[in-house]
């Protein structure tokens, strides 16, 4: 079945067309997912959150646009939706502390270990690093996204990149003694 025609029936509520959608973009956006929660079983949880909201605002997408693109966007949107609830950002002064610069050598730490450590930093420094290093967004845009000031934002993203820092030069010792 075409897209276009799949995403017809979607807006008519067809299951089975549903079924179909969940089973070609379900690992895609289940990466997504994996880059903004804790743990897989999170990002399992955000996962089925969004489709039911995708699902639901078929009506709404218009074919401009990727249609990937659009189901990116309430993605990341149903995820940052569920810790904007959770009000666990800092207010900070608007002055940026300075960003670490992290040197990795290229395939010195595999992607997975790399997520890893990202998904074990604290939710606000999580969010902000993704969304301003991983899908390139400004300060402005995460700012507004997460209803924190742009300081707040500058703010979390150095810590966030003192605390992955950190953790790469402390897991090297570990990563020489296995090669």
């Amino acid at each position: 079945m075409a897209l276009d025609e799949l995403i017809e029936k979607c807006k008519q509520e067809d299951i089975k067309a549903q079924g179909e959608l969940y089973t070609l973009y379900s690992s895609k956006l289940f990466a997504v997912c994996l880059k903004y929660s804790r743990n897989a079983t999170e990002a399992q949880d955000n996962l089925q959150d969004a489709f039911l909201t995708i699902f639901k605002s078929m009506s709404q997408y218009k074919h401009k646009g990727s249609f990937e693109g659009w189901m990116k966007r309430i993605t990341v949107n149903t995820v940052l939706q569920k810790y904007r609830k959770e009000r666990f950002f800092e207010i900070v002064n608007e002055n940026q502390i300075e960003d670490p610069e992290i040197e990795i050598e290229e395939n010195s730490f595999s992607l997975d270990f790399l997520l890893k450590l990202i998904q074990e930093l604290p939710d606000r420094y999580r969010l902000v690093f993704n969304l301003y290093v991983l899908d390139d967004y400004s300060h402005q845009e995460v700012a507004e996204m997460l209803g924190i000031t742009v300081g707040t934002s500058k703010s979390n993203l150095a810590r966030a990149r003192m605390i992955l820092k950190s953790k790469i030069e402390e897991s090297k010792p570990a990563q020489a003694k296995s090669n």
